[in-house]
């Protein structure tokens, strides 16, 4: 089963309504740098079960470096949800040094 989703990938799929990118760090690395379209939800408030994501939603994790923390949560939402759930391979950092 694929787990990870490649940045083009997922520039490919950015055209859609169905996606949800989540920013799984604390608020304050959010706030040093992140991907413009991605919302920040800490992989605390959704490992304690505060985050059901809506039905039909693909959903993307993403941390700093891409594994870790994003992986964690792709994991646990796979397991508890019924949603498609990728994390990104490269995090936060490998979008931002590709877009600029």
């Amino acid at each position: 089963m694929k787990t990870t989703i490649t940045r083009a990938e997922l520039k490919q799929l950015l055209n859609k309504n169905n996606i949800m990118v989540i920013d799984v760090r604390g608020k304050e690395e959010y706030n040093e740098n992140h991907i413009p379209f991605a919302g920040n939800l800490p992989i605390e408030i959704i490992e304690a079960g505060n985050f059901i994501p809506e039905p039909g939603k693909i959903i993307i994790t993403a941390c700093g470096k891409g594994g870790g923390r994003s992986e964690r949560a792709a994991k646990y939402l796979r397991e508890n949800s019924n949603n498609e759930v990728y994390f990104l391979d490269g995090g936060t950092f490998g979008w931002v040094e590709n877009e600029n």
